[in-house]
């Protein structure tokens, strides 16, 4: 077991060189990989500062229904790292799906985190379950809100999460803005690989959660085998293959040295150095994991 890091340990380490980025379909660049936050225990101010400051992660992710915007916005104080330097992902939920509704949530997400723009806003579920009105009819008229808070600015790339193919064909009927983002539960358990294919035929960059398979992943056999063989750990080894597929990754922990763990190994230069692990695990991951 490895021997747990504390925050007066810090001043030791040193950040590492930038990590590899993206493009969006409007000329962004998303971080490949970021750190993720939940509302089941998935927060730790320590964790967010530590990240920020001596992992070189510049890539949060959050959302209102996790309830820990208003912590985050005292992390990145205390990380004393420049806004512009950050990539802020929030999410908007359910209950506030509709026109005016969309775009006070957004600026009260906003307000929370302690920021005037957001990098990225996504609509959580394709699902609302508005009384009256179809879903599709609440997913256009809330992305028609998204659409506008891009245009003024306050939004600098809007997305999606959850969505299917037909979400988003139907999006593309109602609306003028392609997403450019679509973030989707993905790992080696569960590969959507047709939806990946969908979204990056229409330029929309696929991101993924749960790397990690909610820790199923790190109890496998053939990936505590792939762990053992390399000379990684179970967690390296499913947050390289992902990243190594293209999908925006974002593993959360609360740990310091889990932190420390996933982000080590994913400095630009070693993320293009595509070594033998990666090569065999994106030519063929489903025989490479036998999963």
């Amino acid at each position: 077991m490895g021997t747990r890091l504390s925050m007066a340990s810090w001043a030791a380490e040193r950040a590492p060189l930038g990590l590899p980025t993206l493009p969006l379909s409007n000329g962004l660049h998303i971080p490949l990989l970021g750190l993720g936050t939940s509302h089941q225990g998935g927060y730790s101010h320590d964790a967010v500062v530590y990240a920020l400051q001596k992992c070189g992660i510049r890539h949060i992710d959050t959302a209102k229904r996790y309830g820990c915007e208003s912590l985050l916005q005292k992390a990145i104080k205390e990380s004393d790292v420049k806004r512009e330097d950050l990539w802020i992902t929030t999410k908007l939920w359910h209950t506030d799906y509709g026109y005016e509704n969309t775009k006070q949530a957004c600026l009260e997400s906003c307000k929370r985190l302690g920021v005037q723009y957001l990098d990225l806003y996504l609509v959580h579920w394709p699902d609302a379950q508005v009384p009256g009105k179809s879903n599709r009819e609440i997913r256009a008229e809330t992305w028609r809100a998204m659409e506008d808070l891009y245009e003024k600015g306050i939004c600098r790339s809007i997305g999606v999460s959850n969505f299917l193919i037909n979400h988003l064909e139907q999006l593309k009927e109602d609306c003028k803005i392609t997403p450019h983002v679509n973030q989707v539960e993905y790992h080696p358990f569960q590969r959507p690989q047709e939806l990946v294919d969908y979204c990056r035929s229409r330029n929309i960059v696929f991101e993924g959660y749960c790397p990690l398979a909610k820790g199923e992943a790190l109890t496998h056999p053939n990936i505590i085998q792939l762990a053992k063989k390399y000379g990684k750990t179970p967690a390296q080894i499913c947050i390289r293959w992902s990243i190594q597929n293209g999908i925006v990754t974002i593993p959360k922990s609360t740990k310091i040295e889990r932190i420390r763990e996933n982000c080590e190994h994913c400095t630009r230069r070693t993320l293009l150095l595509l070594t033998l692990i990666g090569d065999k695990m994106v030519k063929s991951p489903p025989s490479a994991l036998k999963i």
